[in-house]
Formats: structure tokens, C-alpha cells, sequence
């Protein structure tokens, strides 16, 4: 039986096509990708649990002919090349996964074929938070909703508004699991994701699954199950506008 290749695989495939369509494949484009610091990445907001400030995560940034494309992961490196070695790099790993992701955002906002590559800063990320909430009662209504990553913001606003009861969260932070968050005990992301899926009506799932290699069985799972499937933040940026996924990042700026 033949295995349909991976989200990001297949990403890699359109992005080739464009690449070679714009002549930026064998151009000298330098591609420079680092990690940056919680105030680099997300300025001085007034809540200080998110996980890039306690040290959890990185981002990284590649740049592009002047545009900039973020990434999460927790396992940040550094590169500096061009974009025909980038496309050329394995994606069975987090650090070259995580520079692939970045290095796709920052070219297609430099195509200007996608906006809101870079992070939101200071307390952006609330009214983020606020916003997607809203969005999703204004169009589901009150539902169940499964938060796939935790991000603090997004899931206090999320239990304020469906109520702890309607609201599932799972993360892979071994300090996170089995502990209360805004009333909502925190499940095993490794174990109980397929749990959170079949429980919910609506999945917001962090564009680090990308990066940390469980978007594909996540988001095979939601489409069996039926279930609204919505990847929030920048780095799902490139993936969903070439693979044409709705993504909900209302304060993502424009590297």
C-alpha cells in the first residue's frame, strides 16, 4: 500500500514549483535562520507563562530577500544558505523541520502569497486570544473545543468562553500534563490527543505539530472523526495557504 506523503512533504512539492517558476532556486538567496530571544519573538507581554518566555520553546526566524518567516520548536539551530538547500534538507528531524517551516514562511511572504509570518508582541498575543475565541462562538456557537498545544493566552480566553467543562487541552511539556490550567487538567499530548479529538467539535491545534512531527496524525484523525480542524498561529502560515487550510492567527504581523 502506498503512504500518502506528509503535510509537509507535500508542501516541500508545491514550494519547489513556485521556487523554480520565480527563478529563485538556483539565485543566490541567503537564507538565515536563527533563534531569537522571548523579547525578540514576542516583545514584553504582561503575562510571563508563555512557553517561549519560560524557556520551553524557541523561535527561530529565516530571512529571504528581506522577508522574515517564524517557526516554534524546542529545538532550535542555526543555518545560513540558500533556498535550493534548504528545500534539499531531510524532514525526519525537529531542527531541520523547524528551519524548513521558517524558511517557507519567510519565501512565500516574500512572494507576497501569505501574510502573518512573524509574531505578534507585547499584549498582541491577548487580544489574539480574545479574538479567536470570539470567532469560534460566533461561528460554532458553544461547542466543544480541543486546544492541541498549550498556549496559555488562547486557553484561558477558550475556558472563559465555553467554560472548563467544554474545553480539552493536551501538550507534550512533561510539566504541563496532569496539572489544572484555568480549571481544565492539562492531558498527555503523546497519549490522549485521539481522546481530546473524539471529545470535541472543534480542534485548535498550534502550528508547532508541524515541527514537532504530529500534524499528520492529528489532522488524519479530525477529518475521520468529522471533526472542524483549525491550525493557529505563524508558523502554520506557508503550509496552509500552499496545502489550502484555514489558519486563525488574528495579530500575526507582516516580516
Amino acid at each position: 500500500m502506498t503512504t500518502e506523503p506528509s503535510i509537509l512533504e507535500q508542501a516541500r512539492s508545491r514550494l519547489k514549483e513556485i521556487v523554480e517558476h520565480e527563478n529563485l532556486m538556483n539565485a543566490e538567496v541567503s537564507v538565515w535562520v536563527k533563534p531569537l530571544t522571548p523579547e525578540e519573538a514576542i516583545g514584553n507581554p504582561e503575562r510571563r507563562d508563555f512557553p517561549i518566555i519560560i524557556g520551553k520553546e524557541r523561535m527561530i526566524e529565516a530571512t529571504v530577500l528581506g522577508a522574515r518567516g517564524h517557526a516554534f520548536t524546542d529545538s532550535p539551530r542555526a543555518l545560513s544558505g540558500t533556498v535550493a538547500q534548504v528545500l534539499e534538507l531531510g524532514l525526519d528531524t525537529s531542527p531541520d523541520r523547524a528551519v524548513f517551516v521558517a524558511t517557507l514562511n519567510a519565501v512565500l511572504r516574500h512572494l507576497d502569497r501569505v501574510t502573518g509570518t512573524v509574531h505578534c508582541k507585547d499584549e498582541d498575543p491577548e487580544h489574539c486570544a480574545r479574538e479567536i475565541a470570539a470567532l469560534l462562538l460566533e461561528r460554532y456557537g458553544r461547542v466543544e473545543v480541543g486546544l492541541v498545544g498549550l498556549n496559555p493566552a488562547i486557553a484561558e480566553r477558550l475556558v472563559d468562553t465555553f467554560g472548563a467543562e467544554h474545553t480539552r487541552i493536551t501538550d507534550l511539556n512533561r510539566d504541563n500534563i496532569g496539572r489544572p490550567r484555568f480549571g481544565v487538567e492539562i492531558w498527555d499530548g503523546g497519549g490522549r490527543t485521539e481522546e481530546l479529538i473524539d471529545a470535541s467539535d472543534v480542534l485548535v491545534v498550534t502550528g508547532t505539530t508541524l515541527v514537532n512531527g504530529t500534524f499528520d496524525a492529528i489532522h488524519r484523525r479530525a477529518l475521520l472523526a468529522g471533526k472542524h480542524f483549525i491550525p493557529y498561529g505563524v508558523t502554520a502560515s506557508g503550509v496552509c495557504e500552499l496545502m489550502g487550510m484555514e489558519r486563525v492567527c488574528p495579530r500575526g504581523q507582516d516580516g
